[in-house]
């Protein structure tokens, strides 16, 4: 995967390159892969001093540099865009003043070596041997240099002409035996086929006989590469002088279509610091809007804010001045209001104390009203028209008790045999009545009253006028039906119906307590106890 690779590239080239790359610009193209399945990686670098220097210059100088490139890749791209179309294997060699550059083309593929023999070895060995400067060494070479053809060759009588061919062509022999190693190892380590063709490139190609050489060496056609093949040009262009060093433009037109297309090796070595200026300067613009949009936005703010507060400043007048009357009127509207309170609030009491002179007569007629529909409800329901349920005792349930009425459970509804009920009382139950003897033993009623009594109010409420209670305890008899079923769906009938009167009781907290009594044979009638709680407290 790529990141993969990445890591793998970084590795290398910090294996690879000569300086730490914290120091260096470096960048890398995938050319293809090998039939190993390896991948061919283009690794270039440079210091990181000198391109920043050549980018201080040109910004010094007004020039906005947003490109990199390096030379045998911006020649590899001008040269795909214009020979294209060639089969087989192709060489092309640059050859530069310190440097040459050796490319081979073939299949897609891409193979480079840098060779340290370039033009000035000539000029140097020629001021070296003629005593002269360099520059004038170099002034020479251009106007009447060229290389020797070797063999049975007449030497030119110009002492100057006669060295400088010379040198060029040992300059050019040990710059072909580099050529030939290269193409060895290209053959031998990149599996590829013999070239079939050499292009020049370079300055130092215009040398008259440069073609000539390479041609006999190689025994290969050698032709001038043309960087401008496929290049539209403007007619106003001098076509003849352009063709005399059109070979020594191949960087330049391969830099110039990163510009324009998408080319096969695509290298940038701009530094960081660089980019960051440039990224600086292209924001500069909007960075100065957005401070001076800053400004505009703090000044309509303040502006907006300070008309407000006129505004309000002078609603605040003109209210202060209606205002004024209005607060002499105020202690005498206050006196009025607070004796207004006080008789809504005797008012309001009047009005429960009257609410509660019915409310005890409506409660009443409404549990009356639960019995005779039980009554008829059972007469129904069990075919016998000896069905009679009436309240016993109506009893609060004081807090005083000194027990929650919310705990109280219903226990299991059992009748009494012969011998008496199936589940004795025990200190376990306390709202279960001590038993008296009666009849068959069944439970006494001046027992349970009494006890019932002791319970729900130990104090007595005699005495008590003003305490409130929401909590009631109902001591019902029915008509023994002398059927256990029976007996428990009265009592469970009396405990829904009054569950359904929801205008006066909780239905959440009306439930059966203890058993029934009095149950067995023995009994003309059965008492049972059912907790109520109203929906508000009442005062007794």
């Amino acid at each position: 995967d790529e990141e993969k690779i990445e890591r793998i590239i970084s590795f290398e080239a910090q294996q690879n390159v000569p300086f730490p790359l914290e120091e260096v610009v470096w960048d890398y193209q995938i050319l293809g892969a090998t039939p190993t399945g390896e991948l061919e990686v283009l690794l270039v670098a440079i210091k990181s001093d000198i391109v920043e220097g050549l980018f201080r210059s040109a910004e010094k100088s007004g020039l906005r540099l947003n490109l990199v490139d390096v030379s045998p890749a911006a020649l590899s791209n001008a040269f795909r865009f214009n020979y294209g179309d060639l089969e087989g294997c192709t060489m092309l060699l640059d050859i530069g003043a310190k440097t040459s550059n050796l490319l081979f083309f073939e299949k897609g593929n891409i193979y480079s070596r840098g060779i340290n023999i370039g033009a000035n070895s000539i000029t140097q060995d020629f001021a070296k041997e003629s005593k002269l400067s360099y520059d004038e060494a170099e002034r020479l070479k251009i106007e009447e240099g060229f290389v020797s053809l070797g063999g049975a060759y007449e030497e030119p009588e110009n002492p100057h002409q006669a060295a400088i061919s010379k040198i060029a062509r040992q300059v050019l022999t040990r710059l072909h035996i580099q050529v030939n190693q290269t193409i060895q190892f290209y053959r031998g380590q990149q599996a590829g086929s013999p070239p079939e063709r050499l292009f020049l490139s370079g300055g130092a190609t215009s040398m008259p006989y440069t073609a000539q050489f390479f041609s006999e060496k190689l025994n290969l056609p050698v032709e001038y590469f043309n960087p401008l093949r496929n290049v539209q040009l403007d007619p106003e262009l001098n076509r003849e002088e352009l063709a005399k060093s059109a070979h020594s433009l191949g960087e330049v037109v391969g830099l110039g279509l990163r510009n324009l297309a998408r080319c096969p090796v695509d290298l940038n070595l701009m530094p960081k610091s660089s980019k960051k200026r440039q990224e600086f300067s292209r924001k500069k613009p909007f960075l100065a809007a957005a401070v001076l949009c800053l400004i505009l936005i703090v000044f309509a703010t303040g502006f907006f804010y300070q008309q407000i507060a006129h505004e309000r400043q002078a609603a605040l007048s003109k209210l202060k001045g209606r205002l004024t009357p209005l607060k002499i009127s105020r202690q005498p509207m206050t006196t009025a209001s607070y004796e207004l309170t006080r008789a809504a609030r005797e008012a309001d009491h009047y009005a429960e104390w009257l609410e509660d002179r019915v409310f005890w007569g409506k409660m009443f007629m409404t549990v009356r009203e639960v019995m005779l529909s039980v009554e008829d409800k059972k007469e129904k329901e069990l075919g016998t028209p000896n069905v009679g349920v009436w309240v016993e005792k109506w009893a609060p349930i004081l807090p005083s008790a000194g027990y929650l009425t919310e705990g109280l459970t219903t226990n299991a509804l059992v009748t009494g045999g012969p011998g008496g009920s199936e589940f004795p009382a025990t200190a376990a139950d306390p709202m279960r009545p001590p038993e008296r003897p009666r009849g068959g033993g069944g439970k006494g009623r001046d027992g349970l009253l009494g006890d019932l009594r002791n319970r729900t109010n130990p104090q007595s409420t005699a005495g008590n006028t003003n305490a409130t209670v929401q909590y009631f305890l109902l001591t019902c008899r029915s008509v023994n039906m002398n059927k256990p079923v029976a007996n428990t769906g009265i009592a469970e009938a009396v405990t829904d119906e009054l569950k359904g009167k929801t205008t006066f009781f909780d239905p959440n907290m009306t439930k059966l307590i203890g058993d029934i009594l009095g149950a067995d044979s023995t009994n003309l009638t059965i008492s049972f106890q059912i907790q109520v709680k109203l929906l508000r407290p009442v005062k007794l």
